[in-house]
């Protein structure tokens, strides 16, 4: 008797949009990080005469753009659909690339890069609403966190492959960038033009609230989400930049430190279908809240400098940590934030979020210019458990989710 494959977390008719979605995003993500961290540093002095120093700010210029826009994306989102609104900001994301060759002077450059940032804004709140809209009933922790699994690594990739091309003298990594961009953009042509509705979803529900009553209704569910959304990317950021330069202190090579980051994420991704389960049964808070207590446990052990051997054996709570937050806080916003008002809402909680990862880097480097070595791993450690202690006393501000009995 064959044992019967568990079904796919989204609804069906829906996974040609999603994956439409998660392509333009996949895209935009592949660009922007090898563009950023691999290629424009040694594009920019060499071919349009600028310092380092000037790839640093326009990077800080993107990323404020795509912080600040995040919002009003979501709004638009949900005014006009994810299509056209994905659609505009590939193709805006499109013609900045075009326009990089120009850059000769920083104002041009932070402008190009402000432009990219707006464009790239919509992407990860459109994908994302089209993802929990389309989630079977009882799998939007699961269909979020699939589609964010499909795109996170490409993030890499483009890191990787803009780095191998980085010194040529010729043009084939631009023209590589935006190739890979129009693909996004022809992506985005195959985005649902509406946000597909929940079966079963009438026409007079909340819509038909008045507009205040609605924003207000969407004010008090985002209030408990944003300290934790903050909170939480600060947490598992602030290492970032670092965990090269604190391999040594480990007796780690870049390799050693390579093959600790593959470990945790293997086990990460083996987790996910339990973990993930575990979420969208109802105890998507828990999920969180476990997610952060190993976080803490993980980050506490390794500010000790423990030797090599121990490191592997840490990364192993730690990958089990990302599997808990991940589906878990997937879930817990897609369950609380109102279904007609989630699109703007969303873009809202998404710049609060992209404002922690904005800060984790430079939080982590303090700690370690204060403290040393321990010192972001302290750090760390104690955001984590904070986040986790956050989730259980604070837990009446969060809707009980009932569980749905979804395999």
């Amino acid at each position: 008797m064959t044992r019967r494959l568990p079904p796919l977390p989204l609804r069906p008719g829906t996974v040609g949009g999603v994956s439409a979605a998660a392509l333009a995003l996949a895209c935009g993500e592949f660009v922007r990080s090898g563009l950023y961290a691999a290629y424009l540093p040694q594009y920019a002095p060499h071919v349009l005469h600028l310092p380092v120093t000037a790839v640093g700010v326009a990077w800080t210029a993107h990323f404020v753009a795509d912080t600040l826009m995040r919002g009003p994306a979501g709004a638009l989102i949900a005014r006009q659909g994810p299509r056209l609104v994905m659609l505009g900001g590939s193709a805006l994301s499109l013609g900045a690339l075009a326009l990089l060759p120009l850059a000769h002077n920083l104002w041009t450059l932070l402008l190009i890069a402000a432009l990219h940032g707006a464009g790239f804004a919509t992407l990860w709140p459109g994908t994302m609403n089209l993802t929990a809209d389309a989630s079977r009933e009882g799998y939007q922790g699961r269909a979020l966190t699939l589609v964010s699994m499909t795109v996170v690594p490409l993030i890499g990739a483009g890191f990787l492959l803009f780095g191998a091309f980085a010194d040529r003298p010729d043009a084939w990594p631009l023209l590589i960038a935006l190739g890979v961009q129009a693909l996004g953009v022809l992506a985005a042509l195959v985005v649902p033009v509406r946000r597909p509705r929940a079966a079963g979803a009438g026409e007079g529900t909340e819509t038909d609230a008045p507009p205040a009553a609605r924003a207000r209704t969407a004010l008090r569910a985002l209030a408990p989400l944003l300290p934790a959304a903050f909170m939480q990317t600060l947490t598992m950021t602030l290492l970032g930049p670092l965990l090269f330069t604190l391999a040594p202190r480990f007796g780690l090579n870049y390799w050693g430190m390579v093959g600790v980051l593959v470990l945790g994420g293997v086990v990460a991704y083996a987790s996910f279908p339990l973990t993930g389960r575990m979420a969208d049964r109802g105890h998507a808070r828990l999920a969180v809240t476990v997610g952060f207590a190993l976080l803490g446990v993980a980050l506490g052990l390794l500010a000790t400098t423990p030797p090599a051997w121990a490191v592997y054996a840490l990364a192993v709570p730690a990958g089990l940590a990302y599997a808990f937050i991940s589906p878990g806080w997937a879930a817990l916003v897609s369950g609380t934030l109102p279904e007609a008002e989630r699109p703007a809402a969303w873009g809202a909680l998404m710049t609060v979020e992209n404002a922690g990862t904005a800060l984790g880097p430079l939080v982590g480097t303090f700690a370690f210019e204060r403290l040393g070595a321990p010192g972001p791993f302290v750090t760390g450690a104690v955001l984590a458990l904070i986040t986790a202690s956050g989730y259980v006393f604070f837990r009446r501000a969060f809707p009980r989710q009932q569980g749905t009995g979804a395999a």
